[in-house]
């Protein structure tokens, strides 16, 4: 019996949307940051997150329908692409006022997130 698999053409086209979609919200990150590098980590059902640094220290996501769409979006906006969120990527993040005041309103017993 062969493998007779069929491909939705709906299917595909909406992928590529989505994958040029997520190129240029990357590109446009990274062209405001003096260049970017990324990550993509696996969300579960609900798709993959891609983490952008930018070479300023500044960073932010974005949510892709799949690990390997996230992937083919970042290598398609032409950023390096991280296995892992760790080592001297992690390092680069800066984080301001406003992460540290969210992170300790989010801490058991800490102050309410006004």
């Amino acid at each position: 019996m062969a493998d007779t698999e069929q491909v939705d053409p709906k299917a595909d086209a909406k992928a590529e949307r989505a994958v040029a979609k997520l190129v240029r919200r990357i590109g446009a990150f990274s062209k405001a940051h003096g260049g970017a590098e990324g990550q993509v980590a696996h969300l579960g059902q609900r798709g993959a997150r891609i983490v952008l640094v930018g070479e300023d220290g500044a960073w932010g996501d974005l949510v892709a329908p799949s690990q390997t769409l996230g992937e083919q979006a970042v290598r398609a906006a032409g950023i390096t692409l991280h296995e892992t969120f760790d080592g001297e990527f992690a390092a680069k993040v800066r984080t301001g006022p406003y992460e540290w005041k969210r992170m300790a309103g989010i801490q058991v017993g800490g102050p309410a997130n006004d």
